[in-house]
């Protein structure tokens, strides 16, 4: 092996320009940039006074080739960022090499030894050896090996010439294999990114895109990743964004969409834009996959690319994409409203069964949209959010059917959303936001296990908590906000608010397998338990517990000529002027901060 096995020399190393590659890298944000502004132009204004001002087939086919337009923009955004951290990149990991390689040639000048074009290096005579005494002639020293495999034997004296030398050529060796690594990395990862001819971008091409930014990303770990702060207190991420140059922002929201859109303490505005470009990666990604799982998430993240492309409607709040991702269950927190603006923002924690599919998309963000718009007519200042930033329990997945019986997926989920809750306590710019946290069925646990975390909820002033099965708690009081801000809901037909105690349940268990009650007889067991224990605790609709009860419908019967039905449990929500919609009423007057005016309901 010769000392140096490619045909990168330490003088090329030494003379290489890294501020060329950062320039170049300039050339490429530029062009990211004005791509970007280019595709906000189209979403915010010609898509907007086309809508406003046109009819008919052809200004659908304008509509059209706009999106595909704003699309194809939205691409080269994400491709020419990649470049430009690419370049930076490189020219980081280059002038690291460039460093070593530079502190080793000033240490051999001092001795005056002679580095030479192949990483050998000659030397004087030297000081007299360990036995003799004798002065050591001079040679040349070279690395015939790996740099640093060979440490000195021991035998010569401390600090001779010759180990000096094999020290110097050590360092030279290993900074220009280092770097001619780093040059064949980067150079693979540029060569990749390239665009299909033509003037449309195939879902086949997001799909390259997300393997180009998985590997510009990887690339990046050094120069940028390693820099976020990413278990930071809301507050200091906050700050550490507010103090970074707009080159940098704009860098970090090109690479790092997926790290940038889910930090709480991010404004956002800042996680809104980053989040929809990495949901284009998701997308891009998923599409290459064929389990069901892959197919499930992906129809979510379409249906929430649809809602956010599709034109809003006179009354409707804006959405904000504050996370999405595909870990676990799936990630998605949607906002209506800015919230860091609005003086009221709800946050909506769903329960079981709530995952990232068609379902959600349509369903629970429904459920957060509507109370935004019903608290928006006591108080236009208000955003509302549906917040999937934990794994609720599956009822049905296989590996996880009995977590809905457990804490755990409560503590885990109660701790990510601390984490949410301080970064809207850390963003929201109103001197004093009104915050309320709604938990609905396991969501109410999740909610109950976030107060019990030090400190409870970060900012929360109100908590509603709706077709609750106990919140891990036995008083309103222990829930950190006070008995008179927590709110219950419970439906006289839900069946999950009256699901009995852990104890109740083995015992009914056991009479039914040694010849005790029918199964009929438990569900009416069920209906009417006699005390106030549920699975999770005391029940949130009692006087023991000491929440204010507000006016919710009875929903479906449990039992009826058309059989089981559990809709009741999921009523509290509706708008529709044709159903009873006391329950949001009254959830979007606390939201409002108006509870004075709820309409009150008496104590089981």
């Amino acid at each position: 092996m010769t000392a140096l096995s490619s045909t990168l020399t330490w003088a090329q190393l030494r003379d290489l320009k890294c501020a060329e590659l950062e320039s170049a890298a300039d050339g490429w944000g530029k062009a990211s940039n004005r791509a970007d502004a280019g595709r906000d132009r189209i979403e915010k204004q010609l898509l907007v006074g086309l809508r406003e001002s046109q009819r008919g087939a052809a200004a659908d086919a304008a509509v059209g080739r706009l999106r595909r337009m704003s699309r194809n923009l939205q691409y080269v955004y994400t491709e020419c960022g990649l470049i430009r951290t690419a370049l930076n990149s490189l020219a980081h990991e280059m002038r690291v090499q460039q460093g070593v390689l530079r502190r080793a040639l000033e240490e051999a000048e001092s001795l005056r030894f002679t580095v030479h074009a192949d990483g050998s290096v000659s030397y004087p005579s030297g000081p007299g050896g360990l036995f003799d005494g004798d002065p050591l002639p001079g040679g040349t020293a070279r690395v015939t090996g790996m740099p640093g495999l060979l440490p000195p034997s021991g035998l010569g004296a401390p600090d001779t010439h010759a180990a000096r030398a094999r020290d110097i050529s050590d360092r030279v060796t290993g900074a220009v294999r280092a770097a001619a690594r780093i040059d064949w990395r980067f150079t693979r990862i540029l060569r990749r990114l390239r665009a299909e001819e033509g003037l449309k971008v195939p879902d086949r091409t997001w799909t390259d895109a997300a393997g180009d930014a998985a590997a510009v990303r990887e690339a990046a770990r050094g120069y940028l990743k390693s820099r976020i702060p990413r278990d930071a207190a809301p507050a200091a991420v906050r700050e550490w964004w507010a103090h970074l140059t707009d080159e940098q922002r704009e860098e970090y929201l090109a690479v790092y969409p997926d790290q940038i859109g889910n930090l709480d303490g991010i404004p956002s505005l800042i996680r809104d834009t980053a989040n929809r470009d990495n949901l284009q990666l998701l997308i891009g990604k998923l599409e290459g996959r064929d389990d069901e799982v892959s197919r499930v998430r992906l129809a979510g993240l379409r249906e929430i690319d649809r809602q956010l492309a599709a034109p809003r409607q006179a009354g409707d709040p804006p959405m904000y994409l504050l996370g999405v991702g595909d870990e676990g269950n799936g990630r998605a927190i949607v906002s209506y409203g800015n919230p860091d603006t609005a003086r009221n923002v709800a946050t909506y924690v769903p329960g079981l069964n709530t995952s990232l599919d068609v379902d959600f998309a349509e369903g629970d963000l429904k459920r957060a949209r509507d109370t935004a718009i019903g608290a928006r007519y006591y108080d236009s200042s208000t955003a509302a959010i549906a917040w999937l930033g934990y794994d609720a329990p599956q009822f049905l997945d296989g590996w996880s059917s009995f977590d809905v019986a457990g804490d755990d997926r409560a503590e885990s989920g109660g701790e990510a959303l601390n984490g949410f809750m301080g970064g809207i306590s850390a963003t929201n710019r109103n001197e004093n936001p009104h915050l309320t946290v709604i938990g609905h069925s396991y969501g109410s646990r999740t909610v109950g296990a976030a107060t019990q975390f030090e400190g409870g909820i970060p900012g929360a002033d109100d908590i509603v908590l709706v077709g609750s099965p106990g919140v891990g708690v036995d008083h309103a009081e222990d829930l950190e906000v006070g008995a008179e801000h927590v709110f219950v809901g419970a439906a006289a037909n839900d069946i999950v608010t009256k699901v009995p105690s852990k104890a109740q349940t083995v015992a009914g268990f056991i009479g039914l397998t040694t010849g005790g009650p029918s199964v009929a007889h438990l569900f009416g067991e069920v209906a009417d338990q006699g005390d106030d224990d549920v699975w999770f605790g005391r029940d949130p609709a009692s006087r023991d517990f000491g929440a204010r009860r507000f006016q919710v419908g009875e929903g479906p019967p449990l039992v009826s000529g058309n059989g089981l039905s559990i809709d009741a449990h999921s009523d509290y929500f509706v708008s529709d002027p044709q159903r009873d919609t006391v329950s949001a009423h009254n959830i979007a007057l606390v939201v409002a901060g108006k509870s004075g005016k709820l309409k009150t309901e008496e104590y089981r």
